[in-house]
C-alpha cells in the first residue's frame, strides 16, 4: 500500500472544518478550551466509550445521538467534565448541541458533545455559549491544530496525525486528534479521540473497524490505572473521496482498517508518551501466549505496574518486578518458561536470572522510549501495550489538579 503521512490532522479529509476558541472555562481565558469539528455533508459515524459505570452527561447524549448512525459536528470543551452534575448537566450538554446545530443549520441529533476536565462542577454555560459561537464562526480547513490544543487538559503537547492512501483509483484520507495524559487505563481512559475520513464506508463496517482497532490501540495504553467518566473515540466518514464502498469483508476493508490502525496507534502512543509527569514511553510486547486475551492481559498488567514504572523511571533493570506482574496478571503462564528482555538485552531466561551487562541494560533504560519483551513460550499469540514511567511530577500534578 502507498501510505503517505500528510498534514491537516482532523481536517485533512475532504469536507471537514474545525474551529476553536478561548472562552474562559480554564486558565482564565488565556488558552483555547472549546473546539468544533464539522463535516460539510452528513457523515456515517461510530463511537466507542468508557466502561466506567459513572458516565458524564455529554457522553450519554452523544451515545443517544449516535443511534441514528450519522453526525455532522462535534462540540468539545476542556477544563470541565460536566460529570456527576445531575439533571442540569444533561440540560447543559443538550444546550451545547442545540446551539451548535442552530449555528451550523443542522439537526441537534447530528451533533456529538464531549467534555473533559474537573468532575462535579457545573458548566459555566454563559462562557461556553460564547465559545461555541466563536468556534463556529472560525471554522476553517486549517483549524485542526487549534482544535487539538483546545481539547488538552494536563497534556503537554497536542496530538495529531493524518494519512493519505488509495482505494481503487481514489485518494482517501484519514486523520485525527486526541487528548489524554492522566486517568489513562484500558477500556478507555481520560482520553478523547476524534477521527475523520472522506472514505465511503458502510456504518456496520465503520463500527466494526473502530471497535477492532480500539481494542488493539487505545485499549492497550495505561498511565496510572484510573478510568475516567468521559472517554470516547468518535469517527466520522463523509464519503467525499468517492472510493468504491467499503463493506465488511470486501477487498477494500483490509486496507481501510490497516490505515485506521496506524492513526489510532500513533495517537495512543502519543497519549502514553505524554503521561502526566512521564519521562519515558514504555512499550511492553508479550509473545508466545496461549491466547490473545492472555497476551493482552499480561502486556497491560506489566505496563500499569507501579513497581515496573518506577524502576523504569529510576533506570533500574529490576526484571523481577516484570516477572512478578506476569505472575499476578491472572493470565495463563508458566514462570519457569518466561524470557524477559530490555530492548536487545536479555535479562532473564526460563524465569531465572542470567548474566547480563548492567551497563548495557541501563543504557537501554536511559532512552526516552523503553521496550520490554516477554516471551511466555506457551503458544503463538502476541500483543503490545504502551505506558510510561512514574515520576515525582505525577504526584505534583495530581495533588493539586483542581487548583
Amino acid at each position: 500500500m502507498d501510505l503517505t503521512m500528510i498534514d491537516g490532522g482532523v481536517t485533512a479529509a475532504a469536507g471537514f472544518l474545525a474551529g476553536a476558541a478561548a472562552c474562559g472555562i480554564k486558565n482564565g481565558g488565556k488558552k483555547k478550551d472549546l473546539a468544533v469539528i464539522y463535516s460539510e455533508v452528513p457523515a456515517i459515524s461510530a463511537g466507542v466509550f468508557t466502561c466506567n459505570k459513572v458516565k458524564a452527561a455529554p457522553l450519554l447524549l452523544t451515545q443517544k445521538h449516535l443511534q441514528a448512525g450519522y453526525l455532522r459536528a462535534v462540540v468539545v470543551n476542556s477544563g470541565n467534565a460536566n460529570a456527576c452534575t445531575g439533571e442540569q448537566g444533561m440540560l447543559d450538554a443538550l444546550k451545547m448541541a442545540e446551539l451548535t446545530a442552530g449555528l451550523l443549520k443542522i439537526r441537534t441529533e447530528e451533533v456529538a458533545v464531549s467534555s473533559t476536565g474537573v468532575i462535579g462542577v457545573k458548566m459555566p454555560m454563559e462562557r461556553v455559549e460564547k465559545g461555541i459561537m466563536a468556534a463556529c464562526a472560525g471554522l476553517k480547513r486549517e483549524g485542526s491544530g487549534e482544535a487539538a490544543e483546545a481539547i488538552m487538559t494536563t497534556d503537554l503537547v497536542p496530538k495529531s496525525i493524518a494519512y493519505s492512501f488509495k482505494l481503487g483509483n481514489k485518494e482517501v484520507r484519514i486523520g485525527g486528534i486526541a487528548k489524554g495524559s492522566g486517568m489513562i487505563h484500558p477500556n478507555m481512559a481520560t482520553m478523547l479521540g476524534f477521527i475523520t475520513t472522506d472514505a465511503l464506508i458502510s456504518r456496520e463496517a465503520l463500527q466494526q473497524a473502530l471497535k477492532e482497532v480500539t481494542d488493539q490501540t487505545f485499549n492497550m495504553i495505561t498511565v496510572d490505572g484510573d478510568q475516567s467518566t468521559n472517554d470516547m473515540v468518535l469517527v466520522m466518514a463523509n464519503g467525499l473521496a468517492g472510493n468504491p464502498r467499503i463493506e465488511i469483508g470486501n477487498e477494500y476493508y483490509g486496507d481501510f482498517i490497516f490505515v485506521l490502525r496506524q492513526v489510532c496507534e500513533y495517537l495512543a502512543k502519543e497519549i502514553a508518551r505524554d503521561g502526566e509527569g512521564a519521562t519515558k514511553l514504555l512499550e511492553v510486547e508479550v509473545k508466545g501466549a496461549a491466547s490473545l486475551a492472555d497476551a493482552r492481559q499480561i502486556a497491560r498488567t506489566v505496563a500499569k505496574s507501579n513497581l515496573v514504572k518506577t524502576a523504569i523511571f529510576g533506570e533500574d533493570a529490576n526484571w523481577g518486578r516484570i516477572l512478578a506482574a506476569v505472575g499476578y496478571s491472572g493470565a495463563d503462564c508458566d514462570p519457569d518458561l518466561v524470557d524477559i528482555a530490555l530492548g536487545p538485552v536479555q535479562v532473564a531466561a526460563g524465569g531465572k536470572a542470567i548474566p547480563f551487562s548492567e551497563e548495557e541494560a541501563k543504557a537501554v533504560l536511559q532512552k526516552d522510549s523503553v521496550k520490554i519483551t516477554i516471551d511466555l513460550h506457551l503458544g503463538y499469540y502476541s500483543a503490545t501495550a504502551w505506558g510510561c514511567d512514574l515520576s515525582f511530577d505525577y504526584i505534583k500534578i495530581n495533588s493539586s489538579y483542581r487548583s
